[in-house]
């Protein structure tokens, strides 16, 4: 009976280890906005379904959902409302939600790409949200109270897309529409505005941080240029021009160099960001190639090597099949030199119109709009695939989030909890 007990206990504090290891998913493209995944445990053998826990009806919408804790966070639209809403991460069992009347996404930008776009950030006990029209949200995390909302009244030609980030107890938000943008940044708890910069619209894609020489920036995509702002004071920093307008790539962070991908046939540059002499910063691009991502994908850095989805004309070049649309044909998994931006290698299998690569360690975790999760390893030389598995009924172009060997994975209008075991 003692041992039995003592077997008991062991059990169990390897369960609360391995929960305990399982990063939060606060945001856009995770914890430091770059994809990684720590706490993943690649099984000794791959099984050949992963278990599906549970599934619930949400709204539509490309957000992705976040992790905190034991909640989850969505954030989509049904008709004329967009909803936040936070569900038990066990169960699937819906905590809270909040509804508010917004703009609903008609002609070109919608059909089957109608609802909320930006991925909600979380931090500090709140959840932040920027709708498509531009309605900034803070709410509390675990009761779904109000804490501020403002509603900016403006927004792009096709919708906010931009998702806003917490630091320093800091809301940061890009919104504003062509030609009239705004990155400003909210005391979390008042909604006071602390800052502001004002330039170009928004891109489709999302701020970054990063830190030069002791000073910490956010790094903006532009409709027509990637900025660095101080993130102490909303000065701008440095501004690098780019050849192409609807950009929609989230820069890449690597040390103190920029690399950033716009999508739509516009390639791939990397920035070098330093600090002058007599004072200030200066940005200098060290190479640019016509190569890169297709529409909606930002490459993912690993070991000084980028995993990227092209567009559908392969290897990245051109705009694909249908343009500007939020298509653009199917892609295909590449590997870049980030160092060089010359290809490493570019797998020929479609992959659908966009997705999202994760870096969970010793595999690449892929999810594509064509409903596919599949895995792969990292190798500079060669694709290596070893696993693919059909995840969902409906496209997924929402990102997945991440926490330990958990995926939440949002289709087209639910929200389901995968378990890789």
């Amino acid at each position: 009976m003692r041992n039995l007990r003592l077997i008991g206990i062991t059990v169990a504090c390897v369960l609360l280890g391995a929960n305990a290891q399982a990063q939060d998913w606060p945001q856009w493209r995770g914890p430091g906005r770059d994809n990684k995944v720590t706490g993943f445990t690649v099984p000794k053998e791959w099984p050949k379904e992963p278990t599906r826990k549970w599934k619930v009806p949400t709204g539509v919408g490309h957000a992705g959902p976040i992790v905190v804790g034991d909640k989850v966070y969505t954030f989509s639209a049904k008709g004329k409302e967009e909803i936040i809403a936070c569900y038990r991460a066990e169960d699937g069992k819906e905590v809270w939600s909040d509804k508010y009347n917004t703009r609903q996404i008609t002609g070109i930008a919608g059909g089957p790409h109608a609802g909320s776009r930006a991925t909600p950030a979380a931090g500090e006990g709140k959840v932040c949200t920027l709708g498509v029209a531009g309605v900034l949200s803070c709410l509390d995390g675990d009761t779904g109270k109000i804490v501020w909302r403002k509603d900016t009244k403006n927004w792009p030609k096709f919708y906010t897309t931009a998702s806003p980030l917490v630091t320093d107890k800091l809301c940061i938000a890009f919104y504003g529409g062509d030609g009239d943008g705004t990155v400003a940044a909210f005391d979390l708890t008042t909604g006071d505005k602390k800052w502001h910069w004002t330039g170009a619209g928004p891109a489709y894609g999302s701020p970054v941080l990063m830190t030069v020489d002791g000073v910490k920036q956010v790094v903006a995509p532009t409709e027509e240029s990637v900025v660095g702002i101080n993130a102490a004071d909303g000065k701008q920093l440095w501004r690098v021009s780019y050849s192409s307008k609807y950009m929609n790539g989230t820069p890449i962070i690597d040390g103190d160099t920029v690399l950033y991908a716009g999508g739509s046939g516009s390639g791939t540059v990397a920035i070098k960001v330093r600090k002058k002499e007599g004072g200030g910063f200066e940005a200098k691009q060290t190479w640019r190639k016509s190569q890169g991502p297709g529409n909606y994908n930002t490459p993912v850095l690993k070991d000084g090597l980028l995993y990227g989805i092209s567009s559908g004309g392969g290897g990245g070049f051109g705009k694909g099949k249908k343009g500007m649309g939020m298509g653009g044909g199917s892609g295909y998994f590449f590997c870049m030199d980030a160092k060089t931006g010359e290809m490493r290698w570019t797998d020929k299998t479609k992959r659908g119109d966009c997705g999202h690569i994760l870096d969970a360690g010793s595999v690449m975790l892929a999810l594509t709009n064509d409903s596919n999760l599949v895995v792969f390893r990292p190798n500079g030389k060669m694709y290596d695939e070893v696993a693919k598995y059909k995840i969902a009924d409906t496209p997924t172009w929402a990102p997945p989030a991440v926490s330990g060997n958990r995926l939440f994975i949002h289709d087209r209008d639910s929200l389901a909890l995968w378990v890789i075991e």
